[in-house]
């Protein structure tokens, strides 16, 4: 559900456009920031993708130091568990 915007805090979006708008609770004292909502989705995209490259770097380490199990070992245990065909060989040519 999309709330509709009160003029006065139309007005003091626009008097500061560069400034983070913050609104209390007053019963919660918890303090929200209004944003635009292109503004919003670009964040968390951006963080999304900061969380990925995160996963991929603790990935990468945890190889390097030798933790982990091969590829074809969890492919097997997965196909295992679900009741897939095992593979005959396994190759990814990219990897």
């Amino acid at each position: 559900m999309i709330q509709k915007l009160p003029t006065n805090l139309r007005e003091a979006m626009g008097q500061q456009p560069n400034e983070l708008l913050r609104l209390e609770d007053d019963q919660t004292q918890t303090v929200y920031v209004v944003v635009e909502e292109q503004t919003h989705q670009k964040a968390m995209q951006a963080l999304r993708e900061q969380e990925d490259w995160n996963a991929i770097r603790q990935g990468l380490k945890e190889r390097e130091e030798g933790l982990g199990k091969p590829l074809a070992e969890v492919d097997a245990e997965l196909r295992e568990k679900f009741g897939f065909p095992l593979r005959d060989s396994f190759h990814f040519p990219y990897l």
